[in-house]
């Protein structure tokens, strides 16, 4: 550390995930430096450090929107899914875990992102969540040739933490010219994570399960969305299953009207 230069001490920090500095102490500080003893005021070091994240943040989200608008198949996205360098979750990542399943399908669902096993066999949905996931499908008729399941997010964040705002902002172009590119009838969302993303609303997901709402592509196009529990979720609150039993018959009306 004490060879890297404020620049290059930034960029490490952004590369390893880190996108706030916090100080448990308010005020100044005092710090020695050899014979030189010098006050550091956080408030003065802060500044051009988050000044300098948001405008890469900012970049690389201008980036993503533009490098994603120019894919005009599925798979000329997920190369440019795969290539793509501007988000650090990729760094820890073993695999990008782009989507699966019928890319012709009228139903897509979406995951917040993947986990340890999807991280490992690079697939969406493969872990005990990937398993539930199967059961609930094929109580309504349906299975992994029949939809496409895809992430919010194409890379595992570490230990499976919750994405930070920015992260979600730097992946949400890819997954938004998914959505363009397979014109879906309907949109499953998966966990509130997800579901936040693609309505731009903060509302937990026990509001938000269960209830239809318009996802707008353009203009002229909209989506019929319906947002449920996470099966991740599930396999800790059993007793929420039968709720999202309720939200699949939904969806299979749905269908039929469709």
């Amino acid at each position: 550390m004490n060879m890297m230069n404020e620049k290059e001490l930034l960029e490490w920090y952004i590369m390893s995930g880190v996108d706030a500095f916090v100080s448990d102490t308010s005020g100044c500080v005092q710090e020695n430096r050899g014979i030189l003893n010098e006050e550091v005021v956080y408030s003065d070091i802060q500044r051009p450090a988050m000044t300098d994240l948001a405008q890469m943040s900012v970049k690389a989200c201008k980036n993503a929107y533009e490098t994603a608008a120019g894919a005009s198949t599925l798979e000329e996205l997920r190369k440019v899914v795969e290539n793509f360098e501007g988000c650090s979750l990729k760094m820890t990542a073993n695999k990008t875990v782009f989507g699966g399943g019928n890319p012709l399908s009228k139903i897509l669902i979406v995951g917040e992102a993947p986990g340890a096993d999807e991280d490992r066999i690079g697939e969406p949905f493969v872990g005990r969540s990937g398993h539930l996931l199967d059961k609930m499908l094929a109580a309504i008729g349906l299975n992994r040739q029949t939809v496409y399941i895809t992430n919010v997010l194409p890379w595992r964040p570490p230990g499976n933490r919750t994405p930070t705002n920015a992260e979600v902002a730097v992946c949400l172009p890819f997954l938004k010219r998914q959505i363009e590119l397979i014109s879906p009838k309907i949109i499953l969302v998966l966990g509130s994570s997800a579901a936040n993303s693609l309505l731009d609303n903060e509302e937990p997901i026990s509001r938000l399960r269960g209830k239809w709402f318009q996802y707008c592509v353009c203009a002229e196009q909209t989506i019929d969305l319906m947002a449920s529990f996470h099966p991740a979720y599930l396999l800790r609150n059993p007793a929420q299953k039968s709720k999202v039993w309720i939200d699949l018959l939904r969806l299979l009306k749905k269908m039929e009207n469709n």
